[in-house]
């Protein structure tokens, strides 16, 4: 049976506007392609010359004859992202995030998501273990990079392990299918103590070099524990000295192959440097700050974007007095900009508060796993100021609502106070600290680094603060 895609929305001014096509319509060919998924559609659309066969809801069929510039698209969105049904993750990873969620939140946070399709939309870290030979071989035939992919280790029957799936092992021949065929790779290990870290982190790190040029990066990042992991399997938090064992390890990694390849390649997540009370490294470290999004890079990149924004600035007398909220992982970065921004106008007063995460545990540390009822129960009755400033990875991308889905405007009834939500740039901060104009038009619409949701694998993509 062949597939319709149907059509969600058509950019108005673009090639399918103009075309007549319209919200409802059908996609049905592209020269004469029945389109799979949304792999085919990019592939197949980016011809100069098409012949497109939409339907419209009458049952009437369009064959369009469509000239346009190479990799010019069409303007069209659908009602599926992928133009296919979502897959979902078959392995039951013991450092799963889902997994240690607490029942009763919505639905949609309990998919677990492991499809390549995502990887190249969105950026999702993928498995490899729900990838057919078929679904490779489109990704080296379409050049669909980069591709994102959770190694965690190249040893098999340890990832089988970890993953808690006979078949992962298996899966990283395919990591050798995409390398043959030149994609582009970055990879992330969340690394868990006493399991693939020490010796088994050596050997990864030393396996994954073979995979240069075109893998690009890998992050390690700790395993995230919440207070909910009874009948799972029994991983302990890193100490202060793990985290610098580890730090060790990548830094000698870093410079080996920087010597041989001019890149890093390698990368900590911010998350160790904080538990290793070290500082994080300088901004050529980071390769361009390829791994953002994994959380590596951020603490730098907001530092230094504040300071070449206050080098911009004249400062002033005015007068203010604001606060902030953040997760306990950036509340000492933030503290350091927010002292930075006092030296040219001293006379705003700022209170900033690490919000626990009493919700999740104490050692879940980010802003974007931050709910409601938290932030409410630790500000009620502190010093505020005039307004609440607060990262937009806080929110459901898009919307204003928390984890627990306390909205913005009930927080702000509680609070008694208005609250300004804050994308992730270093000069949004700056911008909504010092003009209250600025700060209102935020939006919550998610910046350069939103790790909160895709690196926990959870199906909503989720920091100025972190």
């Amino acid at each position: 049976m062949k597939k319709e895609h149907i059509i969600r929305s058509v950019e108005e001014g673009s090639i399918a506007w103009e075309l007549g096509i319209e919200a409802g319509d059908k996609l049905i060919s592209i020269n004469d392609n029945e389109i799979e998924d949304v792999f085919d559609y990019h592939f197949l659309v980016n011809d100069e010359e098409l012949i497109v066969l939409i339907e419209k809801p009458d049952g009437e069929q369009w064959e369009l004859e469509i000239e346009k510039d190479y990799e010019e698209d069409l303007g069209i969105s659908f009602e599926q992202g992928l133009m296919d049904e979502y897959r979902s993750c078959r392995n039951k990873c013991m450092f799963c995030f889902i997994d240690q969620m607490p029942k009763g939140m919505r639905e949609t946070l309990y998919f677990k998501d492991d499809d390549s399709r995502l990887s190249f939309l969105q950026g999702n870290y993928i498995t490899l273990t729900n990838m057919s030979d078929h679904d490779v071989e489109r990704i080296v035939k379409y050049r669909l990079e980069p591709i994102n992919i959770s190694f965690q280790t190249t040893n098999p029957e340890l990832r089988c392990k970890m993953l808690h799936n006979r078949f992962a092992g298996e899966a990283l021949k395919k990591v050798d299918i995409l390398y043959r065929g030149q994609i582009e790779m970055n990879g992330q290990i969340v690394l868990c103590k006493g399991v693939n870290d020490g010796e088994e982190l050596e050997r990864t790190i030393r396996d994954l070099t073979g995979y240069l040029p075109y893998l690009k990066s890998v992050s390690i990042v700790p395993v995230g524990l919440t207070k909910y992991r009874d009948g799972l399997y029994p991983l302990e938090p890193f100490t202060k000295e793990d985290a610098r064992e580890v730090l060790s390890v990548i830094h000698r990694w870093q410079e080996k192959i920087y010597q041989e390849h001019g890149i890093h390649m390698i990368h900590a997540g911010d998350e160790w440097y904080v538990l290793a009370e070290e500082e994080v490294p300088e901004e050529e470290r980071y390769d361009g700050y390829l791994q953002l999004e994994n959380g590596v890079g951020m603490m730098r990149l907001l530092f230094n974007e504040v300071q070449e924004a206050l080098s911009a600035v004249t400062g002033d007398g005015r007068q203010r007095e604001i606060s902030l909220a953040t997760g306990r992982l950036m509340y000492p970065y933030i503290g350091k900009i927010l002292e930075e921004i006092r030296k040219k106008f001293p006379n705003i007063t700022t209170h900033l508060y690490a919000i626990r995460n009493d919700f999740f545990g104490e050692m879940i540390t980010v802003a974007g796993l931050i709910t409601g009822q938290d932030l409410v129960a630790q500000l009620k009755g502190k010093p505020l100021g005039s307004r609440l400033l607060l990262p937009s990875v806080m929110f459901k991308s898009g919307e204003e609502v928390f984890l627990d889905d306390m909205t913005r405007t009930q927080a702000e009834a509680a609070l008694q106070i208005p609250i300004n939500i804050v994308k992730s740039g270093g000069y949004d901060l700056l911008s909504a600290i010092l003009d209250r104009e600025a700060a209102e038009e935020q939006t919550t619409e998610h910046g350069m680094y939103e790790p909160s949701m895709k690196d926990l694998n959870l199906s909503e993509e989720g920091e100025v603060l972190s």
